[in-house]
């Protein structure tokens, strides 16, 4: 039989747990971007330029361009592992160079292996720049990053109008020339090996859980269940702050679940020892 002393613990739980559950529920749950992201004339400063999610789409893989080394290469040569996609030019002296090197800054604590579980490719939007261009861009953020990167982790692409066009269309990835310079979205985008877009990466501070999270989606060519579940759970993707949230209260509440399970079964077993105990003494 339950005693007082029990009872009350008990319904000292069960009041922690409720409160828990309720204060969880309106956190969103799973990680699902929003589907169309347009930048307003105030973030893009001119019309026309804007980034559109495109989801579950698949950008071209038969794509033409040439590498570092002035070889020509195709996306689908390369795209072989999840791919990080980073649209720039790499004449840029501004919001390029810091996408880069914040992308490297991450790298460095990303748990995972270049070349063999991922890579990252640099994409010049640029038709007039050239490999000796890219191979000198490469050369500098290769020198950058504080640990070694293989050669073959990062490549560095130039092209004609007609690819590029097909790549960033394919992205929903919309930018213009004004002069020698470009106005343009500040984002790129991770593809898992049969070029599906699984996610979109935003600003020039990435964080290192991000990469990998979009990494793991994007692993054997598709978003994953098992990691989908997981990070859904203990996640919420943050549509304005383009981020993941860790999910305190909802990870709270199940601790909580799980201690009162542990008491009601303490309870059950100790009620029928106690049980057991009198008709022996009876």
């Amino acid at each position: 039989m339950m005693t007082a002393k029990s009872s009350g613990r008990l319904r000292l739980l069960l009041t922690a747990l409720a409160v828990l559950i309720l204060l969880s529920c309106p956190a969103p749950v799973g990680h699902t971007a929003l589907a169309h992201e347009r930048l307003s004339p105030g973030q893009d400063g001119g019309a026309g330029i804007a980034l559109e999610e495109r989801l579950g789409g698949k950008i071209p893989l038969d794509a033409s361009f040439r590498d570092e080394t002035g070889k020509r290469v195709s996306l689908g040569e390369l795209i072989t592992v999840p791919t990080i996609i980073l649209p720039v030019y790499f004449s840029c002296t501004n919001e390029c160079n810091f996408l880069q090197g914040g992308l490297a800054s991450a790298l460095a604590s990303v748990k995972r292996t270049p070349g063999k579980e991922y890579r990252v490719i640099s994409v010049s939007f640029d038709e007039t720049e050239t490999p000796a261009i890219a191979s000198r861009s490469k050369r500098m953020y290769m020198t950058s990053m504080n640990s070694p990167f293989p050669e073959d982790g990062w490549r560095f692409l130039t092209g004609d109008a007609a690819n590029i066009r097909r790549l960033t269309d394919a992205a929903g990835y919309h930018f213009q020339r004004r002069g020698i310079e470009f106005i343009h979205p500040l984002a790129s985008f991770v593809v898992a090996r049969d070029g599906t877009i699984v996610r979109y990466l935003y600003g020039t501070t990435l964080l290192p859980k991000d990469v990998t999270l979009a990494l793991l989606e994007a692993r054997d060519g598709k978003t994953g269940a098992t990691i989908k579940k997981v990070v859904g759970f203990c996640f919420s993707f943050d549509p304005k702050g383009k981020t993941y949230v860790f999910n305190l209260l909802r990870i709270s509440a199940t601790v909580v679940i799980i201690a009162v399970g542990v008491f009601l079964s303490f309870l059950l077993v100790t009620g029928n020892k106690n049980r057991r105990s009198r008709s022996g003494k009876s």
